[in-house]
């Protein structure tokens, strides 16, 4: 790793590994962590700074690892902690360094405070750990409040007691199998800050934290107002989101961390918020100077691909940020959404949305648009100045696996919706290294936990190694320009004189000079300007005119 002290995640671009899906070494059909490590040179090789490790700690598997159930050890299903060392010896070799995910609003059910809590009474300090409350009406039958999970039905479950009655209810904003911790208590915030300490004590460079808005409710648990809608009202609205109570906590968090920086070296250890949190100067409140390094821009994420709506949530976005110093965070996929190359492939209209899975029987997105679109996204987004987050799998241009069998399916959102919500399985199907080879050269064997589409095997990584004007080599050299440019340290200038559906700006960099970034999101090709040399563009040229869906960066010549 550099020895600046730059601190090096302004700018970083890191790199998301779900281990269920990246690489299995045993041929169980399950990545795990050897897996992962032999695969490492890829990312090297793509010119990523970092990745990030989503959970890989002993968990029932109900909701993919985030469901926890010890929260300083590894399951047996990805390896142990001398892999997990083994994993990030051979990271640092490659100049990589390596985030995994904290779960603080909740555990498994199966973790041993809980089982603790489910043998304990009511009023006790084993169930004080978490929110048991007492159910409404005469016999207690209804839930203690109007709140629903995330993942379908209510976000209460009622208890039978010891001896065998009807009990309290707990709550789960998630799965049943996921009780929310109770954080007035303070035995759930020593138990989080030694599992903080417990991996940065092993080397680990930072942590994303799982829904980190989530962790204090509104005091009383009162009715949320079911007229919110969560895509455009504040979410600190709803009682169970975005309370204050939270930037408490991520201020302790961050002595923490910074107790472990090295100084005089580029050694920060950083900490990075999933916070689903509109409007986004309230977002900004999670990245001041003394509270998280990161948070994920998810109004980004959500924003259709028409100029207008792009322009507006880039101008706005860094805007944010500036107001308390801290760099912007871009990210277009990850494991809970549709990638972002199926995404775009439907008609775009303006707004922020999300969707949800997409199955055989609903409607398919136009696969050529939707990766012609979503190469010209990624063009723009690195960009942008700030650090940057890929999802596995997106350097290969793979789309959504929109054809599963609902018998394959695995995610708890397809159980608890009733089989209305498709789930996330689509994003998470195993990457594939080589066409020629069983389960695409994701292990020795034919087994993968999902089952991966037939167009996967003409995307592999080995398919595309080398080949010009392939996803891959988009991404590569996209990271290899960015990284020499220094885009992400620069600042972004808005270009005059363009159509209203072309994206056009300037990148100032202190010691990259000026790169010039057009994206052109309309009909009509755009020509490029004399004196203009493309650098990098994410499609074909036309006669020197910039095609629809096609994104290019350049830089003047002499």
């Amino acid at each position: 790793m550099t020895g600046s002290a730059e601190q090096w995640w302004r700018d970083a671009v890191i790199y998301q590994v779900y281990p269920r899906s990246w690489a299995d070494s045993d041929g169980d059909g399950i990545g795990d962590l050897p897996g992962i490590a032999s695969r490492l040179p890829h990312l090297a090789a793509l010119g990523v700074d970092a990745i990030w490790l989503s959970p890989f700690y002993p968990s029932p598997q109900n909701d993919g690892g985030y469901d926890v159930a010890e929260y300083c050890d590894v399951d047996p299903l990805f390896g142990s902690l001398d892999d997990v060392d083994s994993l990030i010896s051979t990271a640092h070799d490659l100049h990589l360094r390596v985030l995994v995910d904290i779960v603080p609003n909740h555990c498994s059910s199966e973790h041993a405070w809980f089982r603790a809590a489910l043998a304990a009474r009511a009023g006790s300090p084993e169930r004080a750990r978490f929110l048991f409350r007492d159910g409404k009406g005469a016999d207690g039958a209804a839930p203690p409040n109007n709140w629903c999970s995330k993942f379908g039905g209510p976000a209460w479950t009622r208890l039978t007691e010891p001896d065998g009655r009807p009990g309290q209810w707990y709550l789960h904003l998630f799965d049943g199998t996921q009780p929310d911790f109770d954080w007035t208590n303070p035995e759930v915030h020593e138990l989080m800050e030694s599992v903080l300490r417990f991996w940065l004590d092993r080397g680990v460079d930072g942590c994303r934290i799982d829904v980190a808005h989530g962790l204090v409710k509104a005091d009383g648990l009162p009715d949320t107002d079911p007229t919110l809608d969560q895509s455009v009202d504040p979410t600190s609205l709803a009682p169970m989101w975005d309370q204050p109570g939270v930037h408490d906590i991520f201020r302790r968090w961050r002595t923490i961390t910074d107790a472990y920086a090295v100084e005089g070296r580029d050694a920060d250890r950083i900490l990075c918020a999933e916070a689903w949190v509109l409007p986004g100067d309230a977002l900004a409140r999670y990245v001041r100077p003394d509270e998280l390094h990161q948070s994920f821009n998810f109004e980004y994420l959500m924003t259709p691909w028409l100029a207008v709506d792009q322009r507006a949530t880039i101008t706005r976005s860094l805007a944010q940020a500036a107001t308390v110093g801290a760099p912007q965070t871009w990210v277009l996929s990850n494991h809970d959404v549709v990638r972002h190359a199926s995404r775009l492939g439907f008609p775009q209209t303006s707004g922020l949305r999300l969707g949800s899975g997409i199955g055989a029987d609903d409607p398919q997105p136009d696969p050529v648009v939707g990766l012609r679109r979503a190469r010209a996204a990624t063009t723009v987004m690195l960009a942008l100045p700030g650090s940057a987050y890929l999802y596995q799998g997106e350097e290969l241009g793979l789309p959504e696996a929109t054809e599963l069998p609902d018998d394959a399916r695995q995610d708890p959102t397809w159980w608890r919706s009733g089989h209305t919500d498709k789930g996330r399985d689509g994003c998470r199907v195993p990457i594939p290294w080589d066409r020629d080879a069983a389960s695409f050269g994701f292990g020795p064997g034919e087994r993968t936990w999902l089952p991966q589409p037939h167009v996967y095997g003409e995307l592999a990584v080995a398919q595309q190694s080398g080949v010009a004007g392939s996803t891959l080599a988009l991404y590569a050299e996209l990271l290899r320009l960015r990284r020499q440019l220094r885009l992400g340290r620069g600042t972004l200038t808005w270009a005059d004189g363009f159509p209203d559906d072309v994206l056009a700006f300037e990148i100032a960099s202190p010691e990259g000079g000026d790169t010039y970034v057009l994206a052109n999101l309309g009909d009509a090709p755009q020509p490029i300007a004399d004196g203009m040399t493309v650098l990098v563009s994410s499609g074909g040229l036309d006669s020197g005119q910039v095609p629809t869906d096609v994104a290019v960066w350049m830089r003047r010549t002499g």
